[in-house]
């Protein structure tokens, strides 16, 4: 056969399809070189190398923009797509202009969606041309001209090229295991005497340029091909071979390296046969067995212990499995097994150092007495978990080291906000290099006690995420009736928590699970009035913050009348975070004046408080009074508030009601129910009966920029808009707080506490309060109640009683 007759198709019988599996998991005959294939055929692009013809390899694309373009290929009956290469290096942004002209036509057997790529397993059949486009935007759609391959017999020209193309390929094997399977692969679909698919499976072993690669996937004629197929080939070689020399000289410097390492071993070898030293596993299982000579172990656990060390007397010690099992035993053998600290259950010591460390508090500092004196009744303090909640910087986690210390106990802290993983209560199971255990099992490691103080700070903000919910698997930890045989996944040992005294702490108790919080003891921490905080500044805050600036007492002097003045106008908020940081504040720039020459001391007075610290944030202003106009008492996470609610009418030509603020869902039904509730009882209450028929009522809760809800301006909304109604201011200053139902009853509210400090700081002395809440009022400690007029109420007409008296 003469060269030009190497280019005639050769029509001979057709080879029995194979099988494989599609989209939907039916069965179909791979594709025949000799099929008749569509002359229109949807088109992807390819970004680093063309797809040769007998390649059948899986691609990765991007859903957006090709999802559509595979769901009609695989709608097609003949499920065939062309791959085309891309000038550009991000296929997804190609356009026309960027293809080459040759492909590949394919077939795709499958394709699985993972997040958002599609892996596609497709098969090459012919090379194709675009003869033309008849969709230029995705989804691509070609006209096709398509270049079967022929068959060869008897050629000798093509048979040498043939050889030298395999003897190539039996060079490279040596050099790179990986061409085995891929020759191995070909050889079960193909046979080497089918030069065609020979040359297109060779070049695709290559390392070669993309321009490269496009080049021979153009060149139809199987000579030119071969050729050009040798030649990167020949390259390919030439790289492996330089990458195995390097690969040497690495190994041969690998090599001195461990045959230093092996004389040290050897050397070691010596020295414990001559009894002058131990192997490091000798050495380590020695120091384990030192560790729980004298711990009171419990069965299960010395039974673990002793099952480990025999495991890791037969391990190698370069094995990952060794180094899982000395971290273990590290772990086990670091517990502390039955040692516990001696408490301290002297109550006197106790409220000492409490009232040492803590001005105000004395309703947090009683109940926790009474809670230690229940431990020193029954000789330990264990079994209950207490949860302190409050405003920040109001002290919840000094009370708690404050509590350690009284005790005599071990202290330990960590934070539980924005935990998201369950494995960080419960420990990672030792499945896998750099398992580690839970919290609780690092902090009694830490503290070298079992029965510590462990503050879990930041409880309400614990969330939840795949990776389990934290809060649930702090249920077993915080149950006095579970946590005696609390399991670590990754101790895999019980281990008896029931002696470690937990404290918790948070800001609100809304976002705490049910169940949780059933299992804790509610302790709540109130804001502090203005007295206490000028107490905490003089004791504690002040020396606090000289220390940190490196200022002695006697350097800086700051007035007791500016420390309330601070206070009054710069950090009116509940706790005294702030109040720290303004005294911090002063601190610095007193620093500056001695450092550049102002004698000491540094005296401030009240009146120098805006040259160091600026203008005041608060003034001191009365609240509202007019028609229309009512105080309300308000509580929010930062402590309470006082609020004016404002009621106007704007017109009488319509009936309406208007309500702004930035009032929440709850808030917005209290003021509905208000008005609800006036209208109906305008006339009983002193108002003119018709008088909401054809008005416009505009109710506004200032400060519009701050977003409020809750039910507990219920009774203050309907006094605003009785007053308005009746035209009339109420009759004195107070401040009112409850929630209204349609039938006038005053309904219990929250946060008494922070709202009695809240009208103190703004001096209004005279409150109604809903009857239900007479208890809490009274539990107030007598500094806080001191001075107060409090009316008591149960329906609405008592307040318009003491509003408009008689």
């Amino acid at each position: 056969m003469t060269e030009g007759q190497i280019f005639e198709r050769e029509t001979g019988a057709e080879q029995p399809p194979q099988s494989g599996e599609l989209i939907d998991g039916s069965k179909t005959a791979l594709a025949r070189p000799t099929e008749v294939l569509p002359g229109i055929v949807h088109v992807l692009p390819l970004a680093n190398r063309p797809f040769f013809p007998a390649q059948m390899v899986p691609l990765v694309l991007e859903q957006e923009p090709w999802l559509r373009t595979v769901e009609a290929v695989m709608e097609s009956g003949h499920k065939l797509v062309g791959l085309v290469l891309v000038r550009t290096d991000n296929a997804v942004e190609a356009q026309v202009d960027d293809f080459y002209s040759m492909g590949t036509a394919c077939r795709i057997h499958k394709v699985v969606k993972v997040e958002d790529k599609l892996q596609i397993y497709a098969e090459g059949l012919q090379r194709f041309r675009i003869d033309e486009w008849i969709s230029k935007q995705p989804p691509f759609v070609v006209r096709a001209q398509y270049f079967p391959e022929t068959s060869y017999k008897d050629v000798t020209e093509l048979k040498a090229y043939t050889v030298a193309v395999i003897n190539t390929i039996k060079e490279l094997l040596p050099l790179n295991p990986l061409y085995a399977e891929e020759l191995k692969f070909f050889l079960n679909r193909f046979g080497p005497e089918e030069p065609s698919r020979l040359a297109d499976f060779a070049v695709s072993l290559t390392t070669s340029s993309k321009t490269e690669l496009q080049d021979v996937l153009e060149t139809t004629h199987i000579l030119r091909r071969l050729e050009k197929v040798l030649v990167l080939l020949k390259k390919e070689v030439e790289v492996a071979k330089a990458q195995m020399r390097i690969h040497k000289q690495v190994e041969e410097s690998i090599q001195t390296h461990q045959r230093e390492v092996l004389l040290r071993e050897q050397l070691k070898a010596i020295q414990r046969e001559l009894g002058i030293a131990k192997d490091d596993r000798t050495a380590e299982l020695e120091r384990f067995r030192a560790r729980i000579q004298d711990s009171d172990l419990p069965a299960e656990a010395r039974k673990r212990i002793d099952e480990e060390m025999q495991k890791m007397s037969v391990l190698e010690i370069g094995s990952p499995e060794y180094a899982v099992t000395r971290n273990y035993l590290d772990w086990l053998t670091l517990m502390p097994w039955g040692k516990h600290s001696q408490d301290n259950l002297d109550l006197d010591h106790a409220r000492a150092l409490l009232d040492r460390d803590h001005d105000g508090l004395d309703d947090v500092k009683d109940r926790i007495i009474e809670f230690l004196g229940v431990g020193a009744m029954k000789g330990e303090v264990a079994g209950s978990i207490m949860l302190l909640v409050g405003p920040p910087g109001v002290g919840k986690t000094s009370v708690g080291r404050s509590v350690a210390a009284a005790l005599g106990r071990k202290f330990y802290r960590f934070s539980l906000g924005g935990m998201r993983d369950e494995a960080e209560i419960k420990g990672h199971r030792r499945t896998y290099i750099g398992a580690m255990p839970g919290k609780f099992v690092q902090a009694i490691k830490d503290v070298g006690v079992a029965n510590p103080v462990i503050m879990l700070d930041e409880i309400d903000k614990v969330g939840a995420s795949f990776r389990g919910d934290p809060a649930s698997a702090l249920l077993e930890v915080l149950d006095p009736e579970q946590n005696n045989d609390f399991l670590d996944h990754y101790l895999d040992v019980r281990f008896d928590l029931s002696k470690v005294l937990f404290i918790s702490t948070a800001n609100q108790l809304d976002t705490i699970p049910a169940p949780l919080l059933d299992r804790m003891e509610v302790i709540r921490l109130g804001g502090y009035i203005t007295s206490e905080k000028v107490e905490i500044a003089r004791h504690h805050l002040i020396s606090r913050q000289l220390e940190k600036v490196g200022l002695k007492r006697k350097q800086l002097r700051i007035d007791k009348s500016a420390i309330r003045a601070i206070v009054e106008r710069y950090a009116r908020e509940a706790g005294v975070r702030n109040l720290e940081k303004r005294i911090g504040t002063i601190a610095r720039k007193a620093v500056i004046k001695i450092l550049k020459g102002q004698k000491p001391p540094i005296r401030v007075r009240a009146a120098d408080l805006e040259e160091y610290l600026g203008r005041p944030v608060f003034r001191m202003e009365k609240p509202q009074t007019g028609v229309g106009v009512v105080t309300g008492l308000a509580w929010t996470p930062l402590g309470g508030a006082t609020l004016d609610v404002e009621a106007t009418r704007v017109h009488a030509h319509t009936r309406g009601f208007k309500l702004t603020g930035q009032l929440g869902n709850v808030m917005t039904e209290s003021a509905e129910i208000a008005y609800s509730y006036i209208s109906s009882h305008c006339k009983q209450y002193g108002a003119p009966a018709d008088y909401f028929e054809n008005a416009f009522i505009h109710l506004h809760v200032p400060a519009g920029a701050t977003p409020k809800d809750g039910p507990s301006a219920g009774i203050t909304m309907a006094t605003a808009l009785l007053s308005l109604a009746r035209g009339k201011k109420i009759a004195h200053a107070l401040a009112l707080t409850g929630e209204l139902t349609l039938t006038g009853q005053v309904l219990p509210v929250g946060g008494v506490r922070e709202k009695v400090i809240a009208a103190r700081r703004a001096r209004v002395m005279e409150l109604i309060l809903p009857e239900a809440n007479r208890g809490d009022f009274e539990e107030l400690p007598d500094h806080i109640r001191d001075g107060f007029t409090v009316h008591f109420v149960k329906h609405y007409r008592e307040v318009v009683e003491i509003v408009y008296p008689t």
